[in-house]
């Protein structure tokens, strides 16, 4: 392999810079960019652009891409399937991927229960779908999610969303019935008791039967891959069965490997009577799943689920070939080792850097955080100096978090140690960089 990051030119570079004007004149401004670059072509963890750079990839498309932006499996499976047919619309006549791929998703997902699965499109669609589905089952009208919680764009999921802007801004207003609670966020938030305590108290005041579903991230996305202090998620379990309310565990951006385990909520033992998949499971084609107990997904009448591109056979094929990567048996101990390898090159910053708040995660979903020393107020605009400065040296990162001071780290699965190794040192020394910057101020 060429030693990456290969640059050829500034980044962007000016066919990227040309297209990209092209760009603001066709597409409409709402559309953000983290990286106005346009990619050519793209390796197992490297993207190459239209002026011949070779950029290390550290975001996989938002956990997307898990197995890699070109995996030759999904290849492979896609292309057979494209030979075949595109669409004909699961609700009209029916396909076997998509049994397949819910039958893998019954057989895997957390619970020793019966289960039974839905497939959609996005993330946003899945969580939409389990709260029709939560709804129906219990009978009951209301929503209860945590702060700081990311859930998706449309408009009954902004509602769920805690961040406001860019995501809520000027689109109100949203659904009601929608109720926060307080997370357990052991650097800013409230600790695992009082948290819980609050969160029951709210299922009380709104009444026993108010709440169809409680919604939570096994680790929040946007918020910040905020790892929730010990005993929450076990205790929101408990909340949930005394007062009959559907758990929903929203594994959309931590499931399918991402934190090395198949999913995230195994770290704290626990099951949803719902599990959301999203992101990775469709190996960068629009898949989402809704996995969950059989009497709870049979809820919903005959029609009341669905969708046009609802598990697109094309998407399902992509997922068939992602699960079989997934159950190669070196995957997740290596997932473990990116995580160790990601630990050897930031915690040593904790102790060296004052700006460096923490650094957080499971697996290939870490997060470094800053803020000022002392106060803890957060410093958005140094996590985006830093980023810039990745960017800039060819390395993608993505920023996150409630106050946008969070740089997070999703590499692919199967990144090879050397492009991990390289990628880091150059996020260290950019964080080293922008630190005597500030310093020096």
């Amino acid at each position: 392999m060429t030693s990456v990051p290969h640059l050829l030119t500034e980044i962007p570079g000016p066919r990227s810079r040309e297209l990209h004007a092209q760009r603001e004149a066709a597409v409409a401004s709402g559309f953000g960019v983290t990286l106005p670059v346009f990619i050519a072509s793209a390796g197992t963890s490297t993207l190459q652009d239209v002026d011949g750079n070779t950029l290390i990839d550290l975001a996989s498309g938002i956990a997307v891409t898990s197995v890699g932006a070109a995996n030759p499996l999904v290849r492979q499976k896609v292309a057979a399937q494209l030979d075949l047919f595109t669409h004909t619309c699961f609700m009209v006549t029916e396909y076997e991927g998509f049994v397949r791929v819910a039958e893998w998703l019954n057989d895997h997902v957390p619970g020793d229960f019966e289960k039974k699965t839905g497939l959609f499109s996005t993330g946003a669609e899945a969580v939409e779908n389990a709260v029709k589905i939560a709804r129906a089952y219990s009978g009951r009208p209301g929503v209860l999610v945590i702060d700081e919680a990311y859930h998706g764009r449309s408009l009954l999921t902004m509602a769920m969303t805690a961040k406001e802007h860019p995501y809520k801004t000027s689109f109100g207003p949203f659904p009601g019935d929608v109720v926060r609670g307080p997370n357990a966020n052991p650097l800013r938030g409230a600790g695992t008791d009082a948290a819980l305590a609050e969160i029951e108290r709210i299922v009380v005041d709104h009444g026993a039967d108010h709440f169809a579903a409680l919604v939570v991230e096994p680790i929040q996305g946007e918020g910040g891959f905020v790892v929730p202090a010990e005993g929450f998620l076990a205790g929101l379990r408990r909340i949930a069965d005394a007062h009959g309310i559907v758990l929903v565990i929203d594994e959309i951006q931590t499931g399918l490997g991402r934190t090395g385990r198949l999913f995230a909520s195994e770290h704290d033992g626990i099951a949803g009577d719902i599990t959301l998949t999203a992101k990775a499971l469709g190996g960068g084609l629009p898949l989402s799943a809704v996995t969950g107990r059989a009497d709870i997904m049979d809820a919903a009448h005959a029609g009341g689920l669905g969708g046009t591109y609802a598990g697109n056979p094309l998407a399902c094929a992509a997922a068939l070939a992602v699960f079989e990567v997934l159950e190669d048996p070196d995957l997740l101990p290596r997932v473990a080792g990116i995580e160790r390898s990601i630990r050897r090159h930031l915690e040593p910053l904790l102790v060296e850097l004052d700006i460096v708040a923490e650094v957080r995660g499971h697996g290939a979903m870490m997060a470094i955080e800053f803020a000022d020393p002392g106060t803890l107020a957060p410093r958005a605009d140094l996590a985006q100096r830093i980023a810039s400065a990745c960017h800039a040296a060819g390395v993608i990162t993505l920023t996150c978090g409630t106050f946008g001071n969070v740089i997070r780290l999703l590499p692919p699965l199967v990144i090879e140690d050397a492009v991990l190794e390289a990628g880091l040192e150059i996020l260290a020394a950019s964080i080293r960089s922008i630190a005597a910057e500030e310093a020096a101020a």
